[in-house]
């Protein structure tokens, strides 16, 4: 039996444990019949789940085993059932801190996804490294659907082995762990190698696999028998280790090792495939799909796919007394997926057969591998294992697969961000022509709403950084902020940003509720609707507003993160950007008021109640670059510019207060304007008047529906 501290996270509060959840619940909520719980193991934290006095199976609380954590810094409980042939028979989420997630989206939705996870089979978990299932996403939930899958699948694949349920043993890395001696160099000769187990073989012929395919039973494989003679070699495939130093130089020679190391990353090993026979174990399917779909790597409860990019072709091999083969490749093996050199493992090939016109049939054969005890160093004489790194591990390994599975959104806001710099950068050549520069702006706010917004859910809040702040105040850890890829690079982005041009590089141009509410601004002026500007001194009054809530959220935060979480539903972004405005009526009222208040003045949110707005706002202060161009007559006389700023960021006397700015580079259009700057509109003149040529300052004119065109002063 394993010992609790190599399986369990750090151990609950008793208010979270196993037995208080218990009383809360009925055997029958875990296990449909069950009429009572046994009294928890000492060994493993389990109850067993009884029937008239036999054990159905165990109940578990995923906490007890998992320690991934969300938003909140956390643990999700989850209390599963699961029965002697390792398969969930219910599962209740029982507790939860993460309001970030949750506030808004019906209760009933994360109970009715939790308990579809009943009928699990871990087995099938276990041998696929957790990826046998489909994985459904409520939207707005994203990191807390992904935390409770881990914690079921990883936490009941520990109780499963804990337990012997299903077959299930030890896994590997329970145990004490070998390591290969990297210091040994010498090189041997094919025979030598062959003989000690450094290269193993399987050997396959026409006669063999015909038989097996007979023994399917399948009439169509059974008609296409492979041609030729029963002893001809259908494949004879050797595979061998050649990360290992004295492996590797034996079989590639220095030059080819010294090639392979330098394209192997930290972490990373490499094996090498050799080939001959009337069967490939590449295909072709391979260069269309970029995946090599006959042959995969499994060593315990992991399997590595091998990819286009992740082969190389080897010309020769390095032995003089080696066999000739017709495929030598070399396959790397990413360090994420958790693979030790020193372990066994297998790699599993795919022998399809062609039975109709678009069907194939396929078996599989194993090819296992087993260091040779030469390239190994002596075991310690005592390990200890270390649960602490196993679960840091299983953790780094969480948010890695989500970022594979957002390379494409990453992509696109990579591509988005650099977009937005070379404006920053470029500002005077980008707003040199009018019209150009405010289609370009509507159609980048678009793409913001759109993608980023409702597509992708990526709206930052201020519940953000108060998450981050009470992280850093306990055990901080980068793993739940990785769980959002899109979020995470946003605010490294922001961060970079408040540097050289202050908060206005994200309201301005990347807040998805910005960009509706000055969306539905150009609408309403489209629609002739009447703008109004309030008075300086009012809107001076109305700035320290969203300063005011910031500062009031952050010390609810310092008492209570939930209650804080909760207040910070002053952001309607979760209504109208996470829920498309699917949600309770008071929400999406508030949202619709403050849009409503929006098409009368341009981004009134923003401007007055957004905490977010605030919280960057001072920090910008240390901002290092002031890149908006400014005449000297700017402000004394000419008020073109104040006038104009869709919000009010422009004083009567000329200076841009980089706190309120949102970068929308309106005044800079302005700065080159032949029709609107004096200042422009006098050199023209003069240049006129003394017959000296200039440079066409704006190749455009500002479009009829300019921001500001038709405002009405508020008395």
């Amino acid at each position: 039996m394993i010992s609790l501290a190599a399986l369990a996270a750090p151990s609950p509060a008793q208010a979270d444990s196993l037995a208080s959840f218990l009383t809360d619940l009925t055997p029958d909520d875990l296990y449909p019949g069950a009429d009572a719980f046994g009294p928890i193991r000492a060994d493993v934290p389990v109850a067993p789940i009884l029937k008239a006095g036999e054990t159905l199976g165990y109940a578990f609380l995923t906490s007890d085993f998992v320690g991934t954590t969300g938003y909140s810094g956390k643990p999700i409980h989850v209390v599963a059932g699961i029965d002697t042939d390792a398969v969930l028979t219910g599962v209740k989420l029982v507790k939860h801190s993460e309001p970030i997630v949750l506030i808004g989206i019906p209760n009933s939705k994360m109970v009715a996804l939790t308990e579809s996870y009943a009928g699990l089979d871990l087995k099938a978990e276990a041998a696929t490294g957790g990826e046998a299932h489909d994985l459904d996403i409520i939207s707005g939930a994203t990191v807390t659907i992904m935390i409770i899958d881990d914690s079921l699948v990883r936490g009941g694949i520990k109780v499963s082995r804990a337990l012997g349920l299903g077959g299930l043993s030890p896994n590997v890395a329970d145990g004490p762990k070998r390591e290969v001696d990297m210091a040994q160099r010498e090189a041997y000769d094919w025979h030598t190698m062959a003989g000690d187990g450094s290269t193993r073989r399987m050997t396959l012929d026409i006669g063999q696999i015909n038989a097996a395919f007979e023994e399917t039973g399948d009439a169509r494989a059974i008609k296409r028998p492979e041609p030729g003679a029963p002893d001809d070699t259908y494949i004879d495939m050797h595979v061998a280790l050649v990360s290992v130093p004295s492996i590797g130089l034996s079989l590639l020679g220095e030059a080819e090792y010294k090639n392979l190391t330098e394209w192997l990353e930290e972490g990373e090993e490499a094996i090498l495939l050799l080939g001959r026979g009337a069967y490939s174990f590449k295909g072709s399917g391979y260069v269309r799909g970029g995946i090599f779909d006959r042959i995969q790597l499994i060593q315990g409860d992991n399997s590595v796919r091998f990819f286009d990019k992740q082969q190389r072709r080897l010309g020769a091999l390095a032995t003089d007394d080696s066999p000739s083969f017709t495929e030598l490749d070399i396959f790397k093996i990413p360090a994420n997926s958790e693979f030790n050199p020193a372990e066994p493992f297998r790699i599993q090939l795919l022998a399809q057969r062609v039975v109709g016109a678009i069907d194939k049939t396929f078996l599989t054969f194993d090819l296992g591998y087993k260091l040779p005890e030469q390239y190994l160093l002596p075991l310690p004489a005592a390990v200890v294992v270390d649960s602490a790194s196993d679960e840091a591990a299983a953790k780094s390994a969480l948010w890695q697969r989500i970022w594979r599975d957002k390379q494409v959104e990453v992509a696109i806001l990579g591509a988005m961000l650099l977009v937005l710099t070379a404006v920053f950068f470029f500002q005077f050549q980008a707003t040199m022509n009018a019209r150009v520069f405010y289609w370009f702006r509507i159609g980048y706010l678009s793409f913001t709403l759109v993608f980023l917004g409702w597509y992708a859910n990526a709206q930052l809040s201020v519940v953000n950084l108060m998450a981050l702040t009470a992280s850093l105040r306990s055990s901080f850890t980068w793993d739940a902020f990785l769980m959002d890829p899109l979020v995470f690079i946003q605010w490294f982005a922001i961060a970079a940003a408040l540097l050289f041009w202050g908060r206005g590089a994200y309201c301005g141009w990347l807040c998805p509720f910005g960009a509706l509410q000055e969306l539905t601004n150009k609408l309403a002026r489209a629609l002739k609707v009447p703008q109004w500007t309030l008075p300086w001194g009012l809107h001076e009054r109305l700035w320290p507003l969203k300063y005011m809530i910031f500062l009031g959220l952050f010390g609810l935060s310092m008492v209570s993160m939930p209650l804080a979480e909760t207040y910070a539903e002053v952001e309607p972004f979760k209504t109208a950007i996470i829920l498309k405005f699917v949600r309770d009526w008071p929400f999406v009222v508030f949202a619709l008021l403050l849009l409503l208040a929006g098409l009368f003045v341009e981004r009134f949110y923003c401007r007055y109640l957004c905490p977010l707005g605030g919280a960057l706002a001072i920090p910008a202060r240390i901002r290092m670059f002031d890149w908006l161009k400014r005449y000297k007559e700017c402000g004394s006389p000419c008020q073109t510019c104040s006038n104009e700023c869709p919000v009010q960021a422009i004083h009567p006397t000329g200076e841009i207060n980089p706190n309120e700015c949102v970068n929308c580079l309106h005044c800079q259009v302005l700065y080159q304007s032949e029709t609107k700057c004096p200042v422009v509109i006098k050199q023209i003149k003069r240049r006129a008047k003394t017959g000296t040529p200039g440079p066409k300052l704006n190749i455009g004119h500002p479009p009829a529906n300019h921001p500001n065109a038709n405002k009405t002063p508020v008395s």
